[in-house]
């Protein structure tokens, strides 16, 4: 017996003004009723026509029809793909209209989940807004009915993969030669063993790295090398975890630099460095502007990564203590601080996730920074205050978080938010960088004093 097939239910269209944006870049705005709806590729202060997808007893989330009333600030996607592609969400924004969007939400969050405010909020760090992605996770699918090789991001709240003929936002060399890539893979032996091909780029050269689930065979190795001495990538296979990745080729290190802070960080294919080079040149410029180093200060850097901060801060400051999570990167800290003749670093390899006994690294410091990953640094945070610093930076990938963190800096520990800065790190997506300086006030603790709901 054949089975009927349920169609899915198909709810009436309705106009909403969008009042702002929201989670995921969705616009946001009323219904008649008061409904909250959520509608993807909105602007503020547009009234558009939305057919909704989903609904819930609070909200609907809907995607847009037509726009009634175009915002200014609207612009014509540049990319073919944008509206399939999962890789960007804001390309019908400008970028002016994209940086101010972001520090805004991190104004609401700072305000709403913090109870905190900024007494000087700087204009937005930006720099390109194409061309600019140097590090990012392609996926790749064999699918023969989609004519071959599917080489790029996921399609929009889906796991097929969007098929991409080229990419804005990733370095030019990869973004403007995905077909090239995907017609290698055709090629191989091995296609349908290929999940995704990791991209890092430096200043001197581009890595591959093919997660390899079979051995590439001789000619697929051919193949590799022949790829890689066309276009002048550096060919890495990973037949396993991090640990397995290996060039096919003896290949140059791959490093960027700070050229204000006479840096030169070399990094590998697998570690983390900032999505977009321009905009973390200018952040490291202005952490380092805002915490006024003098010769004799000390200070103390909390998820230090490969170096990115510590070599430039090592510059001004009489010593630099340095805590990573991850081994690998505290090794290649180590040999950044040693390639740039930096001595006054000490590095440590420390969980800061996990509170635990004193560590012998604890003690008084002229200035911590803290630059964590999206959970923030809760667990650190008492830690800080302890140091008795009388500035903290704090820079952000994640506004909820910051916001929670800066609630308990300033409500618990003293610190009052002095200044924010937000940074374009990643444009035509919702992904947020910011930087909060915070200064130490001592009058404003009280043993009594709790953070605000």
């Amino acid at each position: 017996m054949s089975r009927v097939r349920r169609r899915n239910k198909s709810y009436p269209r309705g106009t909403v003004t969008i009042e702002d944006l929201a989670d995921k870049a969705q616009g946001v705005g009323h219904d008649s009723t008061g409904k909250t709806v959520f509608v993807r590729d909105a602007l503020p202060g547009e009234r558009v026509e939305y057919q909704p997808r989903r609904r819930k007893p609070n909200y609907d989330q809907a995607d847009l029809i037509r726009v009634l009333d175009p915002s200014p600030d609207r612009v014509e996607p540049r990319c073919a793909h944008f509206g399939v592609c999962g890789g960007c969400a804001l390309q019908h924004a400008s970028l002016a209209a994209q940086s101010q969007y972001k520090q805004s939400q991190v104004l609401d969050a700072l305000e709403r989940i913090g109870a905190v405010c900024p007494q000087a909020v700087n204009p937005p760090i930006t720099g390109p807004g194409w061309y600019y992605r140097r590090r990012a996770r392609l996926g790749v699918k064999y699918v023969p009915k989609k004519g071959g090789t599917l080489v790029g991001f996921r399609e929009r709240s889906s796991s097929f993969l969007a098929q991409l003929e080229r990419c804005h936002t990733l370095v030019p060399d990869v973004g403007e030669r995905l077909t090239e890539m995907a017609r290698l893979i055709d090629g191989l032996s091995i296609r349908e063993h290929i999940p995704q091909i990791e991209v890092a780029a430096g200043d001197n050269v581009t890595a591959l790295v093919f997660r390899v689930l079979e051995p590439p065979s001789d000619s697929d190795q051919a193949r590799l090398l022949e790829f890689s001495r066309r276009f002048g990538f550096a060919i890495y296979l990973q037949p396993g975890d991090e640990g397995t990745i290996k060039p096919l080729l003896d290949s140059p290190s791959l490093y960027y630099d700070l050229p204000n802070h006479d840096a030169r960080l070399f990094f590998a294919p697998s570690d983390f460095v900032q999505i977009n080079g321009q905009v973390n040149a200018r952040l490291v410029d202005v952490i380092i502007e805002a915490l006024e180093i003098r010769p004799e200060d000390d200070v103390l850097e909390l998820f230090a990564g490969l170096g990115n901060l510590s070599v430039p801060l090592a510059r001004r400051a009489h010593s630099v203590t340095a805590i990573e999570g991850e081994a690998a990167l505290v090794e290649r800290a180590r040999t950044n601080a040693s390639v740039n003749s930096v001595d006054n670093v000490r590095h440590f390899h420390a969980n800061l996730f996990v509170p635990g006994d004193e560590p012998e690294w604890a003690g008084c410091y002229d200035h911590v920074v803290i630059d964590p990953p999206r959970a923030g640094a809760a667990e650190v945070l008492s830690l800080v205050a302890s140091t008795g610093a009388r500035r903290v930076v704090y820079c952000s990938c994640h506004p909820a978080t910051l916001a929670r963190d800066a609630g308990v800096l300033e409500h618990i520990h003293g610190y009052r938010l002095s200044r924010l800065v937000v940074a374009d790190m990643f444009p035509h997506t919702a992904h947020v960088e910011s930087v909060a300086v915070f200064d130490l006030d001592r009058s404003s603790v009280s043993h009594g004093k709790r953070l605000q709901a």
